[in-house]
């Protein structure tokens, strides 16, 4: 099946039990209705994968947290914050949008599922900064400083700093 966990035939690996090993090692040699049921076991609902290697994988993952304990809580609200300031695309570009306003083919998906941190578009948000006052105006679709839109408010810090910053925790917006 060829697990990326491999190397745990015949060496050992020294930072994990060597019964947790050994359950890891054999899920390469279930079938995926046997991964399935053992799936369900323990995550109570379905892979959203049909993809044996990849099904295995995340079973070993959880097995790992289980025997040893997953995430530290500050790594986990850390990787929240990221998570809630990251531009991800939510679907797939409309083809239709090409050569039109960049921030619409940019964003408009991502910022169409708003925030509940952000306020109404229209807001004004206001931070001080270094004796330099920055304000930007929340838009529909974007954030606009000094006659500029950004599509997020990262963009802005980033720009109005020359640091980059989680736009949200900027403007003291996280909560």
């Amino acid at each position: 099946m060829g697990l990326e966990l491999s190397h745990l035939k015949g060496d050992q690996n020294p930072y994990m039990d060597e019964s947790l090993s050994r359950q890891i090692d054999a899920l390469r040699d279930l079938t995926f209705q046997q991964l399935l049921h053992k799936h369900m076991e323990l995550f109570g609902e379905p892979p959203g994968s049909r993809h044996k290697q990849q099904v295995a994988r995340r079973i070993g993952w959880r097995l790992q947290v289980l025997a040893e304990g997953g995430l530290a809580e500050r790594a986990r609200r850390r990787a929240l914050e990221i998570a809630n300031d990251a531009d991800l695309r939510l679907l797939p570009p409309n083809r239709s949008l090409k050569g039109s306003d960049p921030i619409s083919e940019t964003s408009a998906t991502v910022l169409s599922a708003r925030d509940r941190r952000l306020p109404e578009p229209g807001a004004v948000l206001v931070r001080d900064f270094k004796g330099k006052r920055i304000s930007v105006t929340v838009l529909e679709h974007g954030f606009e400083y000094n006659g500029q839109v950004f599509k997020s408010l990262s963009a802005v810090a980033q720009h109005t700093t020359g640091t980059s910053w989680n736009g949200y925790a900027f403007f003291r917006l996280s909560s």
